[in-house]
């Protein structure tokens, strides 16, 4: 791709698509995007000289060189129609991320659970080892300032959506597995794969492809997929790079990091939560690999603040803390969860159900991965562009949570955050989990502030 090129991204408010807008930028190409609902990134990206506009309009190629596009445009857009026609090249969101990442030296995180974090923690390794890489992430990054960092050192480092059909594409020199379940199966859509077998067969097609694996021992149906290639296995309990003596805390964790039974010295993060030390050790392992030193590793995981929508603390309405949590499988609202309850408060989770297909599927799971806590608040399902099943609802979760025994409620949006202002007490802890719009409910409650509180 020629410097000055101009692309122009559908879908630009999108996590992904608004990262390599600003790679492209930084490359010096000319860059444009629209989307129906232009908000907080897109408004970002115009601040750095992005034409963003409002709607769908096929006048928006107007000049343009390359058109991009996500998944979830279809062929019968009137912008790619239009872009057919007048013979300009239309480019998958991950096809034009493979072409980025084949710029540098590369490392992608993919996996059901942890890639964003992994990824930014990576990043924040590789800076504090002075290396300066280009980093892009599916949330944001207080310490990048966005969904991405711009560097000009020799690596790039990208989360790599396993959910995208046309993932094994973007091939990297160190692949990073952190772990891998049944999620985005059993649809025709370009975001799903048929079966759990092609999901499997898509991983393993992308772990062939790359220079070096680093893979969750942990998960032993992981070993099947791996190629005959340099690999590094990491975990609690296998793998060459290993946490040893660990204390959990509500604030963070404490362990020391063990590679091939050498003790490299003690790793402090600031994330509570078991599976951010296994994030913790995918990034450490993919960073040995490619030869950092251990005090950068210790420096950069020390320094790591966390991302957006990963147990974040929002606020507080008196002395009731408020936080908010992007997790929509049952693996993922589980650790959440137990993270919550090492607090000692009483855990009150809001549960915004994230797709029909999937809830159509998990509801049972979801039901008692939500049981950890005290209560469960559980809303309408967020449709995600999906069309609605018969029979599936945030209801049937409400009513298996209270089978199991849990106090739960299927409440709308307005009826759960009055619920939640009537009934607050000291010792709770409100928790808003969802992959959807649920982080608003949060935000709420707290601009409610000292007004709900009695």
């Amino acid at each position: 791709m020629k410097q000055g090129t101009h692309l122009h991204l559908i879908g630009i408010e999108g996590i992904g698509m608004s990262a390599l807008a600003r790679v492209l930028v930084a490359e010096g190409h000319k860059v444009s995007g629209c989307d129906l609902r232009p908000a907080e990134n897109a408004r970002a990206l115009a601040a750095i000289g992005v034409d963003v506009f409002p709607e769908h309009d096929p006048n928006h190629l107007q000049g343009v060189d390359q058109l991009v596009v996500s998944n979830a445009v279809p062929e019968t857009h009137p912008e790619v129609q239009t872009a057919r026609e007048r013979g300009i090249p239309v480019q998958k969101r991950i096809e034009l991320l493979a072409e980025i990442l084949a710029r540098a030296r590369s490392i992608g995180v993919t996996g059901t659970h942890g890639k964003s974090t992994t990824t930014a923690m990576l990043g924040q390794i590789f800076l504090a080892a002075g290396l300066d890489p280009t980093v892009l992430v599916g949330a944001k990054v207080p310490d990048f300032g966005s969904n991405a960092r711009i560097g000009q050192g020799r690596y790039r480092i990208a989360e790599i959506d396993e959910s995208d059909r046309l993932f094994p594409e973007a091939r990297v020199d160190v692949a990073v597995l952190t772990n891998l379940e049944d999620d985005h199966i059993g649809d025709t859509r370009p975001s799903y794969h048929p079966s759990e077998a092609a999901l499997r067969q898509a991983i393993r097609r992308w772990l062939e492809r790359a220079g070096k694996v680093v893979y969750n021992a942990d998960w032993p149906h992981l070993s099947p997929l791996l190629p005959d290639t340099e690999r590094i296995g990491f975990g609690r309990q296998r793998g060459e790079l290993r946490a040893q003596a660990l204390r959990l805390e509500a604030t963070g964790s404490t362990f020391s990091l063990v590679y091939d039974g050498r003790v490299l010295g003690e790793i402090h993060l600031h994330l509570p939560g078991a599976h951010n030390v296994e994030n913790a050790l995918a990034a450490a392992a993919a960073a040995l690999s490619e030869g950092v030193e251990f005090e950068a590793i210790q420096a950069g995981l020390r320094a790591f603040k966390g991302i957006g929508r990963r147990f974040e603390r929002v606020g507080q309405v008196g002395p009731v803390p408020i936080y908010d949590d992007y997790a929509h499988h049952p693996t993922e609202v589980a650790a959440t969860l137990r993270t919550a309850k090492q607090t000692g408060r009483r855990v009150r989770a809001v549960f915004q159900p994230h797709r029909y297909r999937r809830t159509a599927q998990m509801w049972r799971r979801f039901a008692e991965a939500l049981a950890i806590a005290d209560e469960v608040v559980v809303l309408e399902i967020y449709a995600a562009g999906e069309a609605p099943i018969p029979d599936v609802s945030g209801e049937k979760i409400a009513q298996a949570l209270k089978a199991l025994g849990v106090t739960a409620s299927y409440l709308g949006w307005d009826e759960a955050l009055d619920h939640l202002r009537q009934s607050l007490e000291d010792r709770d802890l409100i928790l808003t989990i969802g992959a959807g719009d649920v982080w608003r409910l949060a935000r709420q409650l707290v601009q409610a502030g000292e007004a709900v509180w009695r």
